[in-house]
């Protein structure tokens, strides 16, 4: 794996257990010691749903989306770019690495286009679908030796802010900069045949299987 890219989506229970935090940042260290080039995609749900409750904003969400107003848009990017993003960077970096936090609106990272009213008529509001990724500034930040960390928050052409599913953020950087792997970090087993039975849950699984 010396000189690939390695996306790690970060997330889940994942970023409560203050052992498990401190062993994925060492697993991250190490991976850019060895030669790998690792880019970390993070969530950060239940933080934003915390920081919603205070401030006594309701969270809607309607098939796994976040519904997004312009007011929890501002609270969304509070918490991911500001908190999460650099709580991150300083842990990574205080393991002797250099990370650098970015949000999707640096330098045109991510693109979006506002995501389309669902079939049954539900507006997610601020809510983006990827449409471009600038793999050239972060083939340049892994060249130079840093770990891009980056907070799923894109911009469109205009330059509204949008909240992005982190997964779908993961899975389009590693597919559009070719990635080596695509690795999730999360409290979610895996992919079961049959949701019921436990003892389906599937260790491989093929393109056309998926």
């Amino acid at each position: 794996l010396a000189g690939k890219i390695v996306v790690i989506k970060y997330g889940g229970n994942a970023m409560h257990d203050e052992s498990v935090i401190n062993t994925i940042f060492q697993d991250i260290t190490l991976l850019k010691y060895v030669g790998v080039n690792p880019i970390v995609v993070h969530g950060g749900g239940p933080e934003i749903n915390k920081m919603l409750d205070k401030l006594n904003i309701p969270s809607e969400f309607h098939g796994g989306m976040r519904i997004t107003t312009a007011e929890t848009m501002e609270i969304v990017q509070m918490v991911l770019a500001g908190k999460i993003n650099q709580d991150i960077v300083s842990k990574i970096n205080s393991l002797g690495a250099k990370a650098i936090g970015l949000s999707g609106k640096d330098a045109n990272l991510i693109r979006v286009i506002k995501k389309p009213v669902s079939s049954d008529g539900v507006d997610y509001g601020f809510v983006g679908n990827v449409t471009d990724v600038n793999t050239t500034l972060l083939k340049k930040l892994v060249e130079d030796e840093y770990i891009p960390v980056i907070a799923p928050i894109g911009a469109d052409y205009a330059g509204n802010s949008y909240n992005i599913n982190a997964d779908i953020v993961a899975g389009e950087i590693a597919a559009r900069i070719k990635a080596e792997k695509l690795i999730f970090l999360t409290d979610i087993d895996g992919i079961y045949r049959d949701p019921k039975d436990k003892n389906s849950l599937m260790s491989v699984i093929s393109i056309a299987e998926i």
